[in-house]
């Protein structure tokens, strides 16, 4: 059986490019069923015995979703099992996150995480689940880098330029972001902190309008995507200051990092990566983990991530534990810095 229903859209959004067409045809068979008889060992009950829902707390088309079909394309046949992609929205992807937390500890629920959980720790305090106690993480997939932009009429051309007139006129400067809470919006806080500016402000319903009202000039810079920011910035309708990770990227290899321009340790990603509930038996991670590195090692999963913009991460349960703890507690330590609260 295959579950085509949640891939119409996806082939009308992709019809217009032949990579990006190839990509949707292997996003899209994600949900395939393997029959075919698969020998698998002994590990936790002959894990696994029946079909695995893979939960995304975003829609279709997101990164997340996105990540979670490529990775899911792959996983089913190595373990021999069908794997059911699905999309539970909502509430910055905390009523999925819940419903995850509560599931059986068994291997046959698991769910995709991303930098949004991370944020969501700390400015949801009343949440049902704890995001560091009630998962067991298995493996960090991917990510998107961010770039920090700004409109071409703003006479700022490095970050530390960037810096000094934000000094120079406090709370005049405006930064748009894809709404409150979202890693758009904490990568600007964190560069305020950081830097010692006030600026102010203006989110928007997701990062296309967002985009497009700094590039019409209505707000004078925001973080964006990587991916999407880059054409507009060729274009000449934005200027690139900085990307957002730890070194520069192979990609952008012209773009400086924040990091190195004044700002020591800054770096935001849109992570994404895979976790089970607590208590899931360490056998059942272990053998999860070792096919997802698999998948990700792929080069043909490599190049459908990149015409995405999407880098490809890996490492072990033990590591993605010790970044999702740190991640939680940087981005607490922010939003307190900040007084932000949920809309």
């Amino acid at each position: 059986m295959i579950e085509l229903a949640p891939c119409r859209w996806w082939n009308e959004y992709t019809k217009n490019g032949s990579l990006m067409a190839a990509a949707a045809a292997m996003l899209c068979v994600a949900t395939v069923t393997f029959s075919q008889p698969s020998a698998v060992a002994p590990v936790a009950a002959h894990y696994p015995a029946k079909l695995i829902r893979l939960i995304v707390g975003f829609p279709p088309a997101s990164a997340a979703d996105i990540a979670a079909r490529v990775v899911g394309q792959r996983l089913g046949p190595a373990l021999g099992q069908q794997i059911v992609v699905d999309n539970r929205p909502g509430a910055a992807s905390n009523i999925a996150a819940d419903l995850v937390a509560k599931s059986a500890a068994d291997g046959y629920t698991l769910f995709t995480a991303t930098v949004a959980n991370a944020i969501n720790a700390a400015l949801y305090p009343k949440l049902a689940f704890d995001f560091v106690r009630d998962f067991a993480p298995i493996e960090l997939a991917v990510a998107t880098p961010n770039v920090l932009v700004v409109h071409p009429s703003l006479p700022a051309r490095t970050v530390q330029e960037l810096i000094a007139l934000a000094k120079n006129r406090p709370r005049q400067l405006t930064y748009a972001s894809a709404g409150v809470g979202t890693v758009l919006h904490m990568s600007a806080e964190l560069f305020k902190s950081m830097a010692g500016v006030d600026m102010v402000h203006v989110p928007y319903q997701g990062s296309p309008p967002a985009l497009t009202a700094v590039m019409a000039g209505e707000v004078a810079l925001m973080f964006a995507p990587s991916s999407t920011v880059m054409p507009h910035v060729d274009s000449g309708r934005l200027r690139a200051l900085a990307v957002t990770t730890k070194s520069r990227l192979a990609s952008l290899p012209e773009l400086p990092t924040v990091a190195a321009s004044g700002l020591d340790g800054f770096e935001t990603l849109l992570w994404i990566g895979f976790v089970a509930p607590a208590k899931t038996p360490p056998a059942i991670v272990t053998r999860l983990n070792g096919e997802i590195t698999k998948a990700l090692a792929q080069p043909e999963v490599r190049e459908v991530f990149a015409a995405q913009g999407i880098e490809t991460l890996g490492g072990t349960p033990g590591e993605f534990a010790a970044y999702i703890r740190d991640d939680v507690a940087r981005w607490a330590r922010v939003i307190r810095s900040s007084g932000m609260k949920a809309e």
